[in-house]
């Protein structure tokens, strides 16, 4: 079993996100008007609970660091955008991947993730059905690097497993 020809290439790994809503409102404190360092320390104190969350950028009453950094967005440039975005939550973020199929019929395939090099653990991400070579990994993180093998199955035996693809990796884009 440990001789099947699998391979994720990087061009296999396709990271992805929506596009966000665009909107001019992360004005949380005075003076209002203008978006400057005060709502940004404010949005950071909200996030970090140290004041109470009463920001409705993202979703209401949810301070985390896609507020904070939507208020940094929103200050005027050359620090930001001049973009405050709204909508619900983060930013979806996908990783799709891509493998050759093994010769040997009827295998099915776990993927492993891991956010360092060879850190993979003894649990799959996911199991995919035989015929299938790709996978759309949607639990992905902004900003975050993530690295990738795939091992084929057994069909006649689950516990014997192919020694893994090699490693992709890739990092999603920040919010």
């Amino acid at each position: 079993m440990n001789r099947w020809f699998l391979v994720v290439s990087s061009a296999g790994l396709l990271f992805s996100a929506s596009a966000w809503a665009q909107s001019n409102a992360c004005d949380l404190v005075a003076p209002f008007g203008t978006i400057d360092s005060a709502d940004v320390n404010a949005a950071k104190d909200m996030a970090l609970g140290n004041t109470p969350c009463t920001a409705n950028i993202a979703t209401p009453k949810v301070c985390n660091v896609v507020v904070v950094q939507r208020v940094v967005n929103a200050m005027p440039p050359p620090n930001g955008t001049g973009n405050c975005v709204t909508g619900q939550g983060a930013v979806p973020h996908s990783a799709s991947l891509n493998w050759t199929a093994s010769s040997t019929p009827n295998v099915t395939y776990n993927i492993y993730r891991a956010t360092t090099s060879g850190g993979y653990t003894s649990t799959p991400l996911a199991s995919v059905p035989a015929g299938t070579t790709s996978y759309s990994d949607t639990t992905v993180l902004a900003g975050q690097t993530y690295f990738y093998v795939v091992k084929a199955v057994d069909p006649a035996n689950s516990s014997n497993l192919s020694n893994p693809t090699n490693e992709v990796n890739g990092t999603t884009p920040s919010p």
